[in-house]
C-alpha cells in the first residue's frame, strides 16, 4: 500500500544517533564478564606448565572512532575502528616444585568492530531492528604480569594474548547483540503506532513496509490514517503515490500527503463532530447581529408572520466529510455545509424553517508545535443557493458573523492542540521548516 505519511532519516540523523548509541555500548562493553581460563601447555627441556587466569575485571573499553552508514537495500552499518580496552586479575601458575601467582595488566588495542543492523517490521507494523552480521578483530594484546619469574612468564604469555583474543572477540559480538535486544530494539517499539488523540478519533502511523535503505538517507513509510473511536471503518479512497523532495541537508524529514489530512476529515466526519449548533446564548457579546426571527425575515418576510419575535437555532453539518488539497501555496478546501434553521417555540420545540446549502472557500495554514501538526483556518467567500442578490449578501453577511465569531474558533481551538507525530520517546525537534509542495 502506498504510505500516507513518511519520515526520512539522513546521514545526518543517523550520526546524531549515533553519538547516543555510542554511548550506550561503550558502557555495555564496559560490563563484559569475562570467564576464568585455565590450561597447560609442554615447554621442551622443563615439562608441563599449568596456568590460572581469574577475577577478570574489565576496567574500561573505549570506543574512539566509529561511524554508522547506510548500506542500499540491507540497513545499517556500524564501523568501529582503534578501539582499546583494559583489563587487570589474578593469574598462578604451577610447574614441578615451582609455583607463583601474582597479577596482571592487560590492554588490548587496535580493535576493529563491524556491526550490520537488520530493519523490518512486525505484525503490529512496529520496526524491529536486529544484528544480521558482527564481527570483531584484534590487532594487539599487551599483558604485563608482576612476579619473580619472568623469564617463566615470557614462555606463556603468547598462549595467554591468544587465549584472551578469542574470548574478547566472542564476548563483544555477545555483547553488542545483547545491547541491539536490550537498548535499542526496545526503544525503536516506542514508536507510537497507534495513539489515541481525543475522544472521537485516533491516528496510525504502523508501517506498510520495512524501512529503506538509499544511498543517501532512510526511509520509513507509514500508513498515516486516521481513524473514528466509535467505529473504524475503510477510508473510501486509496493513498496516492508519495515522494518526498530530494532534500539531504536536515536530519529528519516529515511527509504528510493529502491522504493524511483527508482521512482526518472522513474520521472526524464518521465521529459526527462536524455537526454545530447555534442559538442566540453562544453570540458573543459586541456582535450586533441577533438570531431570531426578525433578522432572517429581512430576506424571507414570512418568517415574522409565521413565529413573530422568535430566537432561532442553527444546525451546521457537512454532508459529506469535506476533501482537502495541497498546493505549493499551501492546504485549501471547499467544504459544502448544510445550514437547518429551525424557531424555537415557547414550548421550547422546534419548527424547522428552511435548508441551505453553501460551498466555502477555505485556508489552512499548517505548523509543527512541541512534536504535534497544528493548524489555523481562514473562511473566504462561500456561494449559497440561488436567491436574489440582496437575500445572498445578507445571507453571507450572516453566515461570514456565525463562522468568524463561532464556528471557527471552536475549530481552531481544537487544530491548535494539535495532531502528534510519530516520534520515539525522549525526541524533541528543532529547527522546523514546514513547506507545501504539489
Amino acid at each position: 500500500a502506498n504510505p500516507g505519511f513518511v519520515v526520512r532519516i539522513t546521514q545526518a540523523g543517523l550520526d546524531y544517533a549515533h553519538q547516543h548509541g555510542i554511548t550506550v555500548l561503550e558502557k555495555e562493553l564496559a560490563q563484559l564478564k569475562l570467564p576464568d581460563i585455565s590450561g597447560d601447555f609442554r615447554i621442551w627441556h622443563v615439562g608441563k606448565v599449568q596456568y590460572e587466569i581469574s577475577r577478570l575485571s574489565l576496567r574500561s573499553f573505549h570506543l574512539p572512532y566509529s561511524r554508522i552508514s547506510l548500506v542500499p537495500g540491507v540497513g545499517l552499518q556500524v564501523s568501529i575502528s582503534n578501539a582499546f580496552a583494559e583489563l587487570d586479575g589474578n593469574w598462578r601458575v604451577k610447574m614441578h616444585f615451582i609455583r607463583d601467582h601474582g597479577s596482571f595488566d592487560l590492554r588490548v588495542e587496535n580493535i576493529y568492530i563491524k556491526i550490520h543492523l537488520r530493519l523490518g517490521s512486525d505484525s503490529s507494523g512496529k520496526p524491529t531492528i536486529d544484528t544480521s552480521a558482527c564481527s570483531t578483530r584484534i590487532s594487539n594484546i599487551r599483558v604485563h604480569f608482576s612476579g619473580k619469574f619472568g623469564w617463566l612468564y615470557n614462555l606463556f604469555h603468547k598462549a595467554i594474548e591468544s587465549r584472551f583474543r578469542k574470548i574478547l572477540e566472542s564476548k563483544v559480538c555477545e555483547s553488542v547483540a545483547k545491547s541491539v535486544r536490550s537498548e535499542l530494539q526496545p526503544y525503536a517499539q516506542t514508536l507510537p503506532v497507534t495513539a489515541r488523540i481525543d475522544a472521537m478519533a485516533g491516528i496510525d502511523y504502523s508501517l506498510v513496509a520495512p524501512p529503506t535503505a538509499t544511498a543517501q538517507s532512510l526511509d520509513v513509510d507509514l500508513k498515516g490514517e486516521f481513524f473514528s473511536l466509535a467505529h473504524r471503518s475503510a477510508v473510501p479512497f486509496p493513498p496516492l503515490p508519495l515522494a518526498l523532495p530530494p532534500d539531504h541537508d536536515r536530519m529528519v524529514y516529515f511527509g504528510a500527503s493529502s491522504y493524511f489530512f483527508n482521512t482526518a476529515s472522513f474520521a472526524y466526519h464518521a465521529a459526527g463532530a462536524l455537526v454545530f449548533e447555534i442559538t442566540n446564548s453562544v453570540i458573543p457579546k459586541g456582535v450586533e447581529f441577533h438570531l431570531n426571527t426578525s433578522t432572517f425575515s429581512a430576506f424571507i418576510p414570512q418568517l415574522e408572520k409565521m413565529y413573530p419575535h422568535m430566537e432561532m437555532k442553527v444546525r451546521l453539518s457537512a454532508p459529506s466529510a469535506p476533501f482537502l488539497n495541497i498546493g505549493p501555496d499551501g492546504l485549501s478546501l471547499k467544504p459544502v455545509v448544510d445550514i437547518q434553521t429551525y424557531a424555537i417555540l415557547p414550548n421550547s420545540t422546534l419548527a424547522p424553517l428552511f435548508l441551505l446549502s453553501l460551498v466555502s472557500n477555505v485556508s489552512a495554514v499548517i505548523d509543527v508545535k512541541s512534536g504535534h501538526i497544528v493548524g489555523n483556518l481562514k473562511v473566504g467567500s462561500s456561494s449559497p443557493s440561488p436567491l436574489p442578490a440582496p437575500q445572498v449578501r445578507m445571507l453571507q453577511s450572516i453566515m461570514n458573523v456565525l463562522a468568524s465569531s463561532i464556528l471557527l474558533p471552536r475549530l481552531n481551538e481544537r487544530l491548535a492542540q494539535g495532531f502528534p507525530l510519530p516520534l520515539p520517546d525522549r525526541i524533541q525537534l528543532s529547527n522546523i521548516l514546514v513547506g507545501f509542495h504539489q
